[in-house]
């Protein structure tokens, strides 16, 4: 009989991550004000809303996704009234829209209501501590903070 892996914290982690994340998306109520989104024009419009004003090239490298699959998402997300685009050529920049706003603003308030109700017996100083964590995680994978070599 093999014996079981050794216990790993960071495959443990990630393994974790990705479930919560699917469970999320699962259990958000479908509200009738929010405009559905696939999960390429999810990530865009996290960069977007993360970073207004930003450039399409910038898109691609803090989400790691292919020029072309950012542009497909760009030109999905503008005919869905979620952002807009101004400027020619390299000069492109990318903001939300007030629909944006308010789509983030419904959604931030189910999943606050989710995960208040699953969590509210937890110390919010323990929620402060991991959400750090995990935007550290994001910030480092999006290559806006690398940790320094020793």
């Amino acid at each position: 009989m093999p014996l079981p892996p050794p216990p790993d914290p960071y495959a443990d982690l990630a393994d974790l991550v990705l479930n919560v994340a699917r469970l999320i998306r699962l259990r958000t109520p479908a509200e009738p004000d929010v405009v559905p989104l696939t999960a390429t024009e999810r990530q865009v419009m996290r960069s977007v809303d993360l970073d207004p004003g930003c450039a399409p090239s910038r898109i691609a490298e803090r989400t790691g996704l292919q020029r072309t699959n950012v542009s497909t998402a760009l030109r999905g997300l503008e005919a869905k009234g979620m952002l807009t685009r101004t400027g020619h050529g390299r000069t492109v920049t990318v903001h939300p829209t007030e629909l944006a706003r308010t789509n983030l603003t419904v959604l931030r308030g189910a999943w606050s209501e989710l995960l208040g109700g699953l969590l509210g017996d937890i110390d919010p100083g323990t929620i402060t501590r991991c959400t750090e964590t995990l935007a550290r995680l994001e910030q480092r994978f999006a290559g806006s903070d690398r940790p320094s070599a020793s």
